[in-house]
């Protein structure tokens, strides 16, 4: 079989951005005293859209649900600080992802960041002007853990989920990729994406050995 695309997560995978949005959503959730450990953000909100994130703390830590709208824009601003201040290029993905667009692979970026993120993050690490496709949790209705993002890519491009890898590192994207019905190259996390693990992982496919 022959793979046509690879399709990336964002968070943890193409940036490291984990600390970034732990750093943007406890600056929020500090202005009305609440606060979640890195241990929590780690297991149980890591990957979440923050509008999902905050129904887990109404749940969970009684936080207002009035208070969502709110934190919600604050959290995103400090964001947007935050990949200011700290996303700049790293050779090894701009490496690979250009390599991989030789090779002849359509690219995509799946994210559950909103599309402003997105951008941003892919803008500063040089890399935006790459991608066949981007997909912010804003351009769905359901973000992962549900499929309905790698099923816009497949319809985007024109192609089969077996034609496509996803690459993920996170419990949410790893249940979306593999629900989506794509072939999962999973890692663990920024440090183990590069262009000899992706293309590997493909040989692998189109070779019959996974």
């Amino acid at each position: 079989m022959k793979i046509k695309a690879i399709l990336f997560d964002l968070d943890g995978v193409l940036v490291d951005a984990t600390e970034w949005h732990f750093n943007a959503l406890n600056r929020a959730l500090g202005l009305f005293g609440y606060t979640i450990s890195r241990y929590e953000h780690l297991t149980t909100y890591n990957g979440l859209p923050t509008r999902k994130k905050l129904e887990m703390l109404s749940v969970e830590k009684n936080f207002p649900r009035g208070l969502h709208t709110l934190t919600n824009k604050i959290k995103q601003k400090y964001t947007r600080e935050e990949i200011l201040r700290n996303c700049t290029p790293v050779f090894e993905k701009e490496f690979m992802l250009h390599q991989l667009k030789r090779d002849g692979y359509k690219l995509a970026c799946c994210s559950n960041s909103i599309r402003e993120s997105v951008e941003l993050m892919l803008r500063g690490s040089g890399v935006l002007n790459l991608f066949d496709f981007i997909c912010s949790n804003e351009d769905v209705k359901n973000p992962k853990p549900d499929p309905e993002m790698y099923l816009a890519a497949f319809k985007h491009l024109k192609l089969k989920p077996a034609d496509c890898v996803i690459v993920e590192d996170a419990g949410h994207g790893i249940e979306a990729a593999k629900r989506s019905g794509g072939i999962l190259c999973q890692v663990t996390g920024f440090n183990d994406v590069d262009y000899t693990r992706v293309k590997n992982f493909v040989a692998s496919i189109e070779k019959g050995e996974k």
